[in-house]
C-alpha cells in the first residue's frame, strides 16, 4: 500500500518524554492495543478511537501501581472514605484530578503501597525495574516495512543499554497470578501479541537484536500480593507476531479503503456452524 495514504503526527523515532495523553491520542499510528482490537472488529476499533472510554476505578488502581513500581504518573493523594458514593468523596477526587493527581480511597492507597513494597523485595521484579537501571514510560514509533504503516509502543520500563541481552519488562496487576490464570490472561488480553510487537519495535528501533527477551512481571492486588515473572515460549511468540502482521494487513486494508467492518463482511451473510460442542451433543438428531 501506499505509504501515503497514512495521515501521521509523529516521525519515527525514541520519545523518553512523550506525555501518555499525546501518545494515545495519536491516530497516525497503530499501537499493540490497537492491533489487538482491529482483529475483533475493525469497525470497534475506529469507534473507540472517536469515543476514548470513560475513566474506570479498575484504570486509576492500575495506574496507581504503575507509579509507585515505575517512579512515573500523577501524585497520589489518599481519601479518607469507604468508597466514592458521598458527594464529599467525589468532590476531593475530582479535585486532586483537577489539579493532575489521582485520588484513591484510602484502603486501596495503602494496598498500592503495600505492592511496591513487595515488588521491591522480589529478587527478580526488582533487578527489572531498579530505579538506576532505565526509564519508565518510553515511546516510540517506526514504520512497518511490509504495509508502511506506522506503528507504536509505549515501554513500561526501557533499560540502559548495557551490552549482552535486552531484557524488556511489562508490570501489570492481575486477580490471579498462578500459571494457569496466566496463561488463560495471555489468550484473553494478546499479552502474546503485545510482547511479539514490543520487540518487534526494539529491534526496529535499533534497541536491541533477536536475542531481546519481553518479561511479563503479573502482581495479585490481595495480600500477599503474589508475583510471578513470565517469558512466554516460542510457540506463543509465534502465534502473536502472526497476529500482528494479520493486524496490520487489515489496518492498512481499512486506511486505503476508508471502510472499517464488523465481525464479518457486510456483503454477505455469514454461514454457520454449531459449536462443535452442541453438534457432538446433539448428533442423536442427524
Amino acid at each position: 500500500m501506499d505509504a501515503a495514504v497514512l495521515t501521521e503526527t509523529i516521525t519515527p523515532g525514541i520519545y523518553p518524554d512523550l506525555p501518555a495523553e499525546e501518545y494515545h491520542a495519536d491516530r497516525g499510528s497503530l499501537s499493540s492495543t490497537g492491533a489487538r482490537r482491529i482483529l475483533a472488529a475493525p469497525a470497534l476499533f475506529r469507534y473507540e478511537q472517536d469515543h476514548p472510554q470513560p475513566r474506570r476505578a479498575v484504570f486509576d488502581f492500575g495506574t496507581a501501581a504503575h507509579r509507585l513500581v515505575l517512579g512515573d504518573g500523577p501524585e497520589l493523594v489518599a481519601v479518607e472514605a469507604d468508597d466514592w458514593r458521598t458527594k464529599a468523596a467525589r468532590e476531593e477526587r475530582d479535585e486532586v484530578a483537577a489539579a493532575g493527581g489521582l485520588a484513591l480511597l484510602a484502603a486501596d492507597y495503602d494496598r498500592v503501597h503495600d505492592m511496591a513494597d513487595v515488588i521491591r523485595r522480589h529478587p527478580i521484579a526488582s533487578a527489572l525495574f531498579a530505579p538506576d537501571g532505565g526509564r519508565p514510560e518510553v515511546s516510540g514509533f517506526w514504520r512497518d516495512e511490509l504495509t508502511g504503516v506506522m506503528r507504536r509502543v509505549r515501554f513500561d520500563w526501557l533499560p540502559h543499554p548495557r551490552g549482552g541481552r535486552l531484557i524488556v519488562p511489562d508490570y501489570k496487576t492481575t486477580a490471579d497470578a498462578s500459571p494457569e490464570a496466566i496463561a488463560r490472561s495471555v489468550d484473553s488480553y494478546g499479552y502474546h501479541q503485545q510482547a511479539a510487537w514490543y520487540l518487534d519495535g526494539v529491534r526496529a528501533l535499533d534497541l536491541g537484536d533477536e536475542q531481546a527477551a519481553f518479561l511479563l512481571v503479573l502482581q495479585e492486588k490481595t495480600a500477599p500480593y503474589l508475583i510471578t515473572v513470565v517469558e512466554l515460549d516460542v510457540e506463543a511468540m509465534a502465534i502473536g507476531a502472526g497476529r500482528n502482521r494479520r493486524a496490520l494487513q487489515v489496518y492498512a486494508e481499512c486506511i486505503a479503503s476508508g471502510c472499517w467492518p464488523g465481525y464479518v463482511p457486510d456483503t454477505q451473510p455469514l454461514y454457520l456452524s454449531l459449536p462443535p460442542w452442541a453438534a457432538k451433543r446433539d448428533e442423536e438428531y442427524l
